[in-house]
């Protein structure tokens, strides 16, 4: 998507704007296209009109963009209904809504209806997400609304009741009642969040999870599973977490087809219970899973059917609702489950969901951030040019664990790494990025002081630890045991320049703060231009003449005859550039012009090119091949070099502003843009008369600063 300074900066500022008036909590959540649902309701019944949703209506462009989009057949016989053109007498949930009133239609979302399964264990958890007093009976208006955790905040979801059908049966998700709705609703605000209904075919478990709860998921590949892995599916179960798992397919035909056993390959399940049983005399360890296409279930031991459920006795089997039915939900061994199922994930749940659970909160700490191509999106560390400039967040663990059978004082906690957006913009070819991050150590005599850490750092130190593997997935998450102290975590896409925006969770069960590195913007104050007689040198010679010569009788010269000195020089210094433009040579007239005149004397000129002459040694110091250019990544040291230290947003705009299409700068626009910092520096400073860092200025002083720099 274009990017743009400004539009990002007032994007942010909208962002934190709102989460200073509460907006974006579980209490005050953001209005999904700013749609209010009890003010359109309201105009609804008013006007005695059923709501129809223009932001997502029922065309095709709701469907999708490629296999439901406008050439594909499959949407021709597709009829948009309303629940009481469908059935006669529909409800939004019928006796509580529940797991076995989730069955998956004619789209490949089985991970999202796997996580709303795991989603009805938990009532408090589902009724945040599906908003209860919600009927087609009394005010009804063909109106409802869902809510959703979004990359940090919580958003209202509006959508009408027009739900795609075929020969008069829903399309995609639907009830085992025929007339229940609330699923094939909440699945219709789900697409509109992503843009389409084929926005939803294929993801992870986990993505619906955490965009039900805002909670952080941990995944476990069966064959590197802990010792305890029982035991942590069990404690996960008494915290309510969201349970997905699932049996990895290497063969695309074999994608989503059922094995001998009743299992299906590269299908998503949702883990509903963890149990134990005593079966002759042994304890057996059990997992209950449910399957989202509501049928098609494991046939092995434990299953429905099998003759381990004629050997227990009867109030264990009460215990664990054992049913003889086909609803896709069944029971197996946990040793069957290590042996079948490659994948597990559990959704860890944030401290509002879990109440006032006090000895399973979480501490929390969220950061949004971007990569941008030419700034910060430097890649992973195989790439140590650019690997440092990548956003960097101070990460300080306060508090070693409560473990009395652990000697080592550590601090657990899990990263997160979530990248934004991605799944709404498939339908102009976006992709997930490869990510992952790493975590370094802060040196002693660098804690406390926040800046970003530069380039030499990452060269000669080694991270402490890193994500497993940086892969193409909406979030990488990994659960981590450090000493108290100080550090700093890198995330990065695999490889340099890819640009998106991003969310850094840290949760740990102690306190911790994290916080992005901004160094503070301060410009160190040129020497001052000695005064001290002194003997021309040749060069000083040579200036004086070629001045004379230009400047007439009065002895000053303007930007057009200040560029014609300049080239000259430059050229005898068989420097590769094509030369000063006019509008550089304007701004540092009206950088040294002290007296307003729109022309410099030979003194003011002379103090420009010693300024001159230094910013050239810098630049020609990063341009070391001598091809009079140097990239936007080096620029950023570039800049510090020449006395002035900025923040991350500045070095985006200054990439954006002076860099080419290849990211590169030339001569002339490394020095326009070192002009324009200290110009704007020292005209800053003029007006701070009491140092405090701000200013007041009327529209006509910006003006005249900003119109002349």
């Amino acid at each position: 998507m274009p990017y743009t300074a400004s539009g990002h900066f007032c994007d942010r500022l909208v962002r934190e704007r709102q989460r200073r008036e509460g907006e974006g909590s579980i209490h005050k959540p953001v209005r999904f296209y700013e749609q209010n649902f009890v003010t359109l309701k309201q105009e609804c019944l008013q006007k005695k009109i059923l709501f129809e949703d223009d932001m997502f209506p029922a065309t095709v462009e709701s469907l999708g963009y490629k296999e439901l989009g406008q050439k594909s057949t499959k949407v021709k016989n597709i009829l948009w209904k309303r629940p009481k053109e469908i059935c006669d007498n529909p409800k939004f949930i019928i006796g509580g809504a529940s797991r076995t009133d989730i069955c998956q239609g004619d789209l490949g979302d089985c991970w999202f209806l796997a996580a709303i399964a795991c989603l009805t264990l938990n009532e408090k958890l589902l009724y945040r997400v599906v908003p209860r007093d919600q009927y087609f009976t009394e005010n009804y208006a063909g109106i409802f609304h869902f809510q959703f955790w979004r990359f940090g905040d919580w958003v209202d979801v509006t959508v009408d009741d027009r739900i795609p059908t075929f020969n008069n049966q829903l399309v995609f998700t639907k009830s085992a009642e025929r007339n229940e709705f609330w699923s094939a609703l909440l699945e219709k605000a789900y697409a509109k969040l992503n843009g389409s209904y084929e926005a939803l075919k294929g993801g992870n478990t986990t993505e619906a999870m955490e965009d039900f709860t805002g909670g952080v998921t941990e995944f476990f590949e069966m064959k590197e599973a802990p010792k305890d892995l029982y035991k942590i599916l069990k404690k996960a179960t008494d915290r309510g977490s969201l349970m997905g798992c699932s049996i990895d397919s290497f063969v695309p035909l074999q994608f989503e087809t059922r094995t001998a056993s009743g299992l299906v390959k590269g299908h998503a399940y949702s883990v509903t219970s963890v149990d134990e049983v005593t079966y002759k005399s042994q304890k057996v360890k059990l997992l209950r899973l449910r399957n989202p296409w509501g049928a098609v279930e494991w046939n092995g031991s434990w299953s429905d059917k099998a003759r381990e459920w004629s050997e227990i006795e009867k109030i264990q089997k009460q215990r664990l609702q054992h049913q003889m039915k086909e609803d896709g939900e069944f029971w197996m061994s946990f040793d069957d489950f290590k042996r079948n199922f490659t994948k597990l994930e559990i959704c860890n749940l944030t401290p509002d969901a879990l109440g006032d659970d006090k000895l399973h909160k979480w501490t929390v700490s969220i950061n949004e951030g971007r990569w941008v191509k030419g700034c910060s999106a430097g890649g992973c560390r195989n790439y140590p040019d650019t690997f440092w400039t990548n956003p960097q967040y101070r990460l300080k663990l306060c508090e070693e664990d409560d473990d009395p059978d652990v000697s080592e004082v550590l601090c657990t906690f899990v990263v997160a790494l979530m990248q934004k957006n991605r799944r709404k913009e498939r339908r102009v070819g976006i992709t997930f990025h490869t990510i992952g991050f790493a975590i370094y150590e802060v040196p002693k005599e660098m804690q406390g002081n926040k800046q970003h850490l530069p380039k030499d750092f990452f060269l000669y130190q080694a991270s402490k630890c890193r994500s497993k593997s940086y892969i193409n997935l909406r979030e990488v998450s990994q659960r981590f045991s450090l000493p108290p102290g100080e550090y700093v975590i890198v995330p990065s896409t695999y490889d340099p320049h890819q640009e998106g925006e991003f969310v850094l969770r840290v949760f740990s069960e102690k306190q911790n703060l994290s916080e992005e590195t901004e160094n503070q913007i301060i410009a160190v104050n040129p020497e001052p231009s000695s005064t001290t007689a002194r003997e021309e040198t040749e060069e000083d010679l040579q200036f004086r003449r070629i001045f004379e010569q230009i400047s007439g009788d009065d002895m000053q010269i303007s930007a057009s005859e200040m560029r014609n000195i300049l080239n000259r020089v430059v050229k005898k210094h068989k420097m590769k550039t094509e030369g000063f433009t006019l509008e550089s040579c304007r701004s540092m007239v009206a950088l040294m012009d002290t007296d307003g005149s729109g022309k410099l004397n030979l003194i003011e000129f002379r103090q420009l090119w010693n300024k001159i002459k230094k910013w050239q040694a810098i630049f020609m110091e990063y341009d070391k091949d001598t091809s009079g250019l140097i990239d936007s990544y080096e620029m950023r040291t570039a800049v510090n070099d020449a006395g002035f230290h900025l923040n991350s947003q500045l070095y985006e705009i200054i990439s954006m502003r002076y860099a080419d299409e290849n990211m590169n700068l030339d001569f002339d626009s490394f020095i326009c843009c070192i002009v324009r910092l200290e110009g704007m520096f020292r005209a800053f400073h003029a007006f701070d008369k009491d140092g405090d860092g701000i200013i007041k200025l009327s529209v006509l002083e910006w003006l005249q600063l900003t119109l002349y720099a």
